[in-house]
C-alpha cells in the first residue's frame, strides 16, 4: 500500500508548478482528478512535440492523473467541481490571480461547508501585498528573485535551463500538503497553503543573498564555475572537452597539487594558500590547470581525479543523461503509458522501502471525464447532455 492511497486531490492547474506538485502526490498513491479546459486543456499540452508527439512539459509533470474536461463558468460545471470538492481531501489550484475567490474557492468559503478540506494555492506572488495581482511566469520569477542577477557570465545574464521557479513553487506545494495531511490527522481540519513563486525562489537563493549581507557585494556571475570557491568548474583537457572538478577543502587542494598537477610546491604558493587567494588569483590557476590536463583526454582526467578521490563530472548532455550508466545499473527507468503509447520514465527520486511508486499512465484530454461522472452518479443520459453542451 502506497502512503497516500485513499487520498482524493482535485487540481485546478495548469503549466508546471501545481502538476508537478500534484504528479507527486499521484506517485505516492493519490488520486488526482485533473480538471481540464474543454477542447483544448491544460495549455501545457501543446508547449511542444517533442516528447513522441505530445509536450515535455505535459508528460513529464502529468502521469498518474485522470483528466476530466468541465467548463468552469457554466452552472452544470460549477456544480459537478462542487460535488468533486465534497469528496475530497485536497483542492490544489494555479489558477490566475483573483480567479479561485471570483468562482467561491476561497478557504474561508470552502472551510464553512469541508472543514476537513485541505487547500493549497499557488501563485506568483502570493494573496496579498502590492504585487499579489502580477501574473507570474518562470522566467519573469527568475528575474524577480534576483537569480538571473547571479545567474550567466560576467557580461551576459542568463535563465536556468529549467523551470527552477515553477519547481522551487512545486516541491513547496507538495511538502505543505504531506504537512498539513498529517497536521489533519491530529486535528481532523483543513488547513489553507500559500506557496508563492517568488518566495519559494528567494529561499532557494538563501546563500546568495547572505553572502550580499548589509549590501555587501553579492556573488558574480560565474557561468558554469562556482562564484567564490576555487577550483570548481568547468576545465579544458586535451582531447578539447571539458571536465568539471571541484575542491572544497585545503586537503583536498593538497592531493591536487601532489597527484594531480604534480606541483607539491603550488600548495605554499602565496597566490594559492586558501580558497579566498585561489578565486582571486583564478586566472593563473586556470592556466595552470589547463596546462597539466592538456597531456590527458577528459576521460582520462576523470580517471586520474576519481582515482585520488576529487570530485568531478563529465559534461553530459541530455542524450548522455539517457544513457547515464549509474541510472541503468540501479534501474531507475520504467514504461508508461500515453495516447501515443508507452514512453520511458525515471523513478521519482527516494522510495519507501520496496514500495514502487505508482507509474500509471499519461492521460488524453478528458479521458476520464465518463468515468468520473458515473461514479457521481449521473446516467448516460446526463452525460451525453453535458457533452453536447460542451460542458465537458
Amino acid at each position: 500500500m502506497l502512503p497516500l492511497e485513499g487520498i482524493t486531490v482535485i487540481a485546478l492547474e495548469h503549466a508546471v508548478a501545481a502538476p508537478f506538485a500534484t504528479r507527486q502526490l499521484a506517485d505516492l498513491g493519490a488520486r488526482v482528478i485533473k480538471i481540464e479546459r474543454p477542447g483544448t486543456g491544460d495549455f501545457a499540452r501543446v508547449y511542444d512535440t517533442r516528447a513522441r508527439g505530445m509536450s515535455s512539459h505535459f508528460v513529464w509533470t502529468n502521469r498518474s492523473k485522470e483528466s476530466l474536461t468541465l467548463d468552469l463558468k457554466s452552472p452544470a460545471g460549477k456544480d459537478i467541481l462542487g460535488k468533486l470538492i465534497a469528496q475530497a481531501d485536497v483542492l490544489v489550484q494555479n489558477l490566475a490571480p483573483g480567479a479561485a475567490d471570483r468562482m467561491g474557492l476561497g478557504f474561508e468559503t470552502l472551510h464553512s461547508d469541508h472543514p476537513k478540506l485541505i487547500l493549497c494555492n499557488i501563485s506568483g506572488y502570493g494573496p496579498d501585498g502590492p504585487e499579489t495581482d502580477r501574473k507570474a511566469y518562470d522566467l519573469l520569477v527568475q528575474a524577480e528573485a534576483g537569480f538571473l542577477s547571479i545567474t550567466g557570465t560576467e557580461t551576459h545574464p542568463s535563465k536556468a535551463g529549467v523551470s527552477v521557479g515553477d519547481i522551487a513553487a512545486g516541491m513547496y506545494a507538495y511538502s505543505n500538503i504531506l504537512a498539513a495531511l498529517l497536521q489533519r490527522g491530529k486535528t481532523g481540519k483543513g488547513v489553507e497553503i500559500n506557496i508563492s513563486m517568488l518566495e519559494a525562489l528567494a529561499e532557494w537563493i538563501g546563500y546568495p543573498m547572505y553572502y550580499a549581507t548589509d549590501g555587501a557585494t553579492p556573488p558574480a556571475r560565474a557561468g558554469a564555475a562556482h562564484a567564490t570557491i576555487f577550483p570548481y568548474g568547468p576545465f579544458m583537457a586535451g582531447d578539447g572537452k571539458e571536465v568539471m572538478l571541484g575542491l572544497q577543502n585545503e586537503r583536498e587542494w593538497a592531493i591536487f597539487c601532489t597527484d594531480i598537477l604534480q606541483a607539491p610546491a603550488l600548495q605554499n604558493d602565496p597566490r594559492f594558500e586558501s580558497n579566498h587567494a585561489r578565486a582571486a588569483h583564478k586566472l593563473d590557476l586556470t592556466a595552470i590547470i589547463i596546462k597539466a590536463f592538456s597531456e590527458w583526454s577528459a576521460e582520462q582526467v576523470v580517471e586520474r581525479l576519481s582515482a585520488v578521490g576529487i570530485a568531478n563530472a563529465r559534461m553530459n548532455d541530455m542524450a548522455g543523461l539517457w544513457a547515464h550508466p549509474q541510472l541503468e545499473a540501479r534501474a531507475r527507468w520504467r514504461n508508461v503509458q500515453s495516447p501515443v503509447g508507452s514512453i520511458p520514465a525515471l523513478l521519482p527520486p527516494g522510495g519507501l522501502g520496496n514500495a514502487e511508486p505508482r507509474m500509471d499512465p499519461i492521460p488524453g484530454i478528458g479521458q476520464h471525464s465518463r468515468e468520473i461522472l458515473t461514479q457521481l452518479g449521473l446516467d448516460k443520459s446526463e452525460i451525453d447532455a453535458l457533452s453536447e453542451q460542451r460542458v465537458i
